[in-house]
């Protein structure tokens, strides 16, 4: 992506992630929107006005309720337009595998964030202890891989883990590999950097 996101653009791609969310709750499609069509109806931002929102650009969207994880789904690479990858997120999210899928009952006190990734770029380290030293607390997401397996911490983990070594720990982890190898063979890293928009709770209750 080559046009810089404004805090405008970042939250309205808020606002369309959270009310892609409260559509599909609603039991209403947005796959048009998903698919590349203007977004139809109740979504609430005619995106073609804003041209950083149809750039090519990779996004994660996040859903917790109270501060409790609820989804969280990405993309690493800019494969289609900003606003398309966020719809096609916030609604993967919200049957994130690893957790029960979103209801209506979380919708009152459910948090949506939005991180609009920067390009990925290597690291030349050869060892954990230069990634390490080579990471920026607060500002790397890390993206580890060995061509078989990859897993990647947004910079929002960083509030959580901030020590790097457990933060590449506690990644290696998430990949599934061996915590006590020092490099695992044939493994790359490449970091990138995020800027994260929020369309947070309270919301009104769905009417039953």
């Amino acid at each position: 992506m080559t046009r810089a996101v404004s805090l405008a653009d970042g939250a309205l791609l808020a606002r369309l992630a959270a009310a892609a969310v409260g559509v599909r709750l609603a039991g209403r499609r947005v796959e048009s929107a998903v698919d590349g069509q203007a977004p139809a109806p109740p979504l609430p931002i005619n995106v073609l006005a804003f041209p950083a929102l149809v750039e090519k650009a990779a996004s994660f969207v996040t859903l917790e309720r109270c501060g409790v994880l609820r989804g969280c789904v990405g993309s690493l690479e800019a494969a289609r337009p900003l606003y398309r990858d966020v719809l096609r997120n916030a609604i993967r999210a919200m049957t994130d595998p690893r957790l029960p899928p979103v209801c209506t009952e979380d919708w009152p006190d459910l948090d949506v964030k939005v991180s609009v990734l920067g390009r990925p770029e290597p690291m030349a380290v050869t060892s954990r202890a230069e990634l390490v030293a080579a990471l920026r607390p607060g500002v790397d997401g890390l993206i580890l891989t060995d061509g078989r397996r990859r897993a990647t911490f947004l910079p929002a983990v960083w509030d959580k883990l901030p020590d790097p070594k457990r933060f590449v720990a506690a990644l290696l982890n998430k990949g599934g590999w061996p915590d006590d190898e020092e490099w695992p063979k044939g493994t790359s890293a490449r970091r990138y950097v995020s800027v994260e928009f929020r369309d947070p709770a309270p919301r009104e209750a769905f009417v039953v």
